[in-house]
């Protein structure tokens, strides 16, 4: 497992150093407080459903070092609420996981839930990071942002979501690109996981699973392009040629193709 610990300041990790976990109520929050845990962070785990969060820390091995956050990033207060908690923390990661998508014609959704999905998917990620900057850039700190094979390219009945993973990995990269040398952020690009994004989105099962990696593949290599010093991180070879087709086919025809994919 990569020790994300390496390139800190040299000195041991001590237990009141955190990292927050956006959206760790499951899928790919529950794995990096997984995966995070054994390099002796303290974990400040956000969610908005306390059972499930609830289930996060349980998993845990030491559960009594860590604490929960619940917040709707989607209420006006969401935010605040989630920043005053961290208020006294000394955070040395970040993990900007939170986000969902809603599948159907644009035209038959609610434009509550789609405007949703941009405050959670792209606002937030954008007012927590530029919040808790200064305290990350002074600990030598990261940032992770889990955006989305999505964000490469249009996606019929899923054109809102598609559009937050666009805007927020363009975000991400640039931020990258300004803070290079001051502060490691993590672009992480991942297609079909099973995350249970398909439960809540209402997508019906496709014939995506053959580029489906696995939860713990992405969030591994996600951390392996941290201590690489950060980056854009596409996981797995199924994810990685996935990225390619998009990149190789003709927009037209992966319109076509991706809206007989998603056609409700």
């Amino acid at each position: 497992m990569p020790d994300i610990s390496e390139k800190n300041t040299g000195t041991p990790v001590e237990k009141q150093i955190a990292v927050l976990i956006t959206g760790a109520s499951g899928g790919f929050g529950l794995e990096y407080a997984k995966q995070i845990e054994p390099q002796g962070y303290r974990l400040i785990l956000h969610g908005r459903d306390r059972p499930r969060l609830q289930m996060t820390l349980d998993s845990l091995k030491h559960p009594e070092r860590h604490s929960l956050v619940l917040a709707d990033l989607n209420r006006k207060d969401g935010v605040s609420t989630l920043l005053e908690a961290v208020r006294y923390e000394t955070l040395v990661g970040l993990v900007n996981n939170a986000g969902f998508g809603i599948w159907g014609a644009f035209e038959k959704t609610g434009i509550v839930p789609q405007v949703d999905v941009i405050k959670t998917d792209l606002k937030a990620p954008i007012e927590i990071t530029h919040a808790l900057l200064p305290a990350l850039l002074k600990n030598n700190g990261f940032v992770i942002n889990v955006s989305s094979l999505a964000g490469e390219a249009p996606l019929p009945y899923m054109s809102t979501y598609a559009a937050a993973k666009a805007g927020l990995t363009f975000w991400s990269e640039a931020l990258r690109t300004e803070l290079e040398g001051k502060l490691r952020v993590v672009t992480l690009a991942p297609g079909p996981s099973p995350t249970g994004f398909r439960d809540v989105s209402g997508m019906p099962s496709g014939p995506g699973s053959f580029f489906r990696t696995s939860i713990s593949t992405i969030v591994e290599a996600s951390l392996e392009t941290l201590n690489a010093g950060g980056g854009y991180c596409v996981p797995g070879w199924r994810h990685k040629l996935l990225f390619t087709l998009q990149k190789i086919t003709p927009r037209s025809i992966a319109l076509r193709l991706m809206k007989k994919h998603l056609h409700p």
